[in-house]
């Protein structure tokens, strides 16, 4: 399958791109690509994108990464909505558990450490004195 990609070039750090029409098979920081259609810098924002080639392949069949049509929709050689960066997870709805008030008296239970009897307490403070 034939698609249009950015192919890795520069130092270090200091990324550039081509815009490539490539077998998608071939990775994506090397290997031969069938024709170069661009040019994008993310560091400087330069972009030079050849329009004509880019819809030529289109009309060929072959497919964009999200980058790229995000790249061709922001230089108006395509029409398109911009598609999402990354894909956010569905929000699951929290399910609400009703329990009777009746249910919730008889099942509490207080631990006898909370509350001590007032005796005992007396009895303890008059010891301290």
């Amino acid at each position: 399958m034939i698609t249009i990609r950015l192919f890795r070039i520069g130092k270090k750090k200091q990324p550039s791109y081509k815009i490539v029409v490539t077998d998608k098979r071939n990775p994506p920081s090397g290997g031969r690509f069938i024709d170069e259609v661009g040019f994008y810098n993310p560091i400087t924002k330069e972009r030079s994108i050849n329009g004509e080639k880019v819809k030529y392949w289109i009309s060929k069949g072959a497919s964009v990464s999200d980058t790229v049509h995000n790249l061709l929709v922001t230089e108006g050689v395509l029409e398109a909505k911009k598609r999402p960066k990354h894909s956010l997870p569905e929000k699951k709805e929290k399910e609400e558990i009703v329990v009777p008030k009746e249910k919730i008296a008889k099942e509490a239970v207080v631990p006898k450490e909370v509350f001590k009897p007032e005796s005992k307490i007396k009895v303890a403070v008059e010891e301290k004195k």
